[in-house]
């Protein structure tokens, strides 16, 4: 099961200890499940599988295929851009929709529309830009 983690930190270019930095998992439940002295928590599964964007089963080795999803980084990445491009229509003068000032309701559904967009374009520029590291099955 280890082996997935390893192919994860390959493919993402990233160590253990960063994993750990961003995800708080401690660097000694990562050893101990490289050593083979058992398999972390489901809560700290479910933390490295959220970090690297696959399932908790993908990770065990229970599914045979890695779906294509967001990471962490992705999701601040967007989150991100979107609170800059909202603060920017929120502070600006005379912004209108039909006819009315923009609401806080109507900023809200801006920015969800926003967020699934950015999601999907994301997923779609990893697999169009990166086809090798990024390839669906």
């Amino acid at each position: 099961m280890y082996e997935i983690f390893e192919q994860l930190l390959k493919k993402y270019g990233v160590t253990p200890y960063r994993v750990h930095k961003e995800t708080g998992v401690p660097q000694s439940t990562l050893s101990d499940w490289k050593n083979g002295k058992g398999v972390p928590k489901v809560d700290k599964l479910k933390a490295i599988a959220d970090y690297f964007g696959v399932t908790v089963d993908y990770l065990l080795g229970n599914e045979q295929k890695e779906t294509l999803a967001l990471t962490k980084k992705d999701e601040r990445d967007i989150k991100n851009k979107i609170d800059e491009i909202i603060d920017m229509m929120a502070n600006q003068q005379g912004l209108m929709f039909d006819g009315d000032p923009l609401t806080p309701e109507a900023l809200q559904s801006i920015r969800s529309a926003m967020e699934l967009g950015m999601a999907a374009a994301t997923i779609k520029n990893k697999e169009k830009y990166n086809p090798r590291k990024n390839k669906k099955e």
